[in-house]
Formats: C-alpha cells, sequence, structure tokens
C-alpha cells in the first residue's frame, strides 16, 4: 500500500521564480529586439505618409476632373470639393504636413511645393 502513497521527499530546495541573472538575460534580449524594431517603424510611417499623399493627389485630381463633368466648371479650391458627390466628409489633407491641399489656377491640378506637394 505504501507504492501509493506520495513520496514526502524532495531532492534538494525547490526553485520558485527567476533569478536575477536570468531576469537580466531577458531584458537584455527584449532591449535588443526593441533596439531593431523601433526604428525600422519610424520609417516605415514615413513611407506610409509620402504614400498616402501621393494616393489623396492623384485622388483629388481625378476628383477634379469629375467635378468638370457634372458642373462644366473647374474648381476654384480644394474646398468646392466638399459636396456628397465628391468629398461627402471633406477634402483629405496632406498627411506629411498636415496642410490642405492647394489646386494650381492654370492647370486644375495640385500644386506640388507648398501646402500640397509631394
Amino acid at each position: 500500500m505504501s507504492g501509493f502513497i506520495a513520496s514526502t521527499k524532495t531532492n534538494g530546495p525547490r526553485r520558485r521564480g527567476l533569478s536575477l541573472l536570468e531576469l537580466l538575460a531577458v531584458v537584455v534580449v527584449l532591449a535588443t529586439i526593441a533596439l531593431l524594431v523601433v526604428p525600422r517603424a519610424g520609417v516605415n510611417i514615413d513611407t506610409a505618409k509620402q504614400k498616402a499623399n501621393a494616393m489623396n493627389i492623384a485622388v483629388i485630381n481625378s476628383t477634379v476632373e469629375r467635378y468638370y463633368l457634372v458642373n462644366n466648371t473647374f474648381p476654384t479650391t480644394v474646398d468646392d470639393l466638399h459636396d456628397p458627390d465628391f468629398f461627402p466628409d471633406g477634402a483629405p489633407v496632406n498627411p506629411v504636413t498636415g496642410a490642405k491641399y492647394v489646386l494650381n489656377p492654370t492647370t486644375h491640378r495640385v500644386q506640388t511645393g507648398g501646402g500640397g506637394g509631394k
């Protein structure tokens, strides 16, 4: 019957938790990973903003053409496109600078440079 009773003897002191060296090793590994990942995330955010800016310019230029087809006149500013048929929530702003886009009065396209540039 004694074979079924669990032994209460232990093989030395029982370890609980992490030692200071193990904890230090984990912190060093996490810091190394953070040093590699954080700079890349910053570059990716800038690249995404630049691509979103280029897409916004293309969409606004396309919307200016649709505006002309509907109204037989070109909009004078990007704010003229604030219409349920074109930009019901308002025209997008430049994600890089936060400025409004500006239309060139001659070409009726988004100006490069200044507030709406690439």
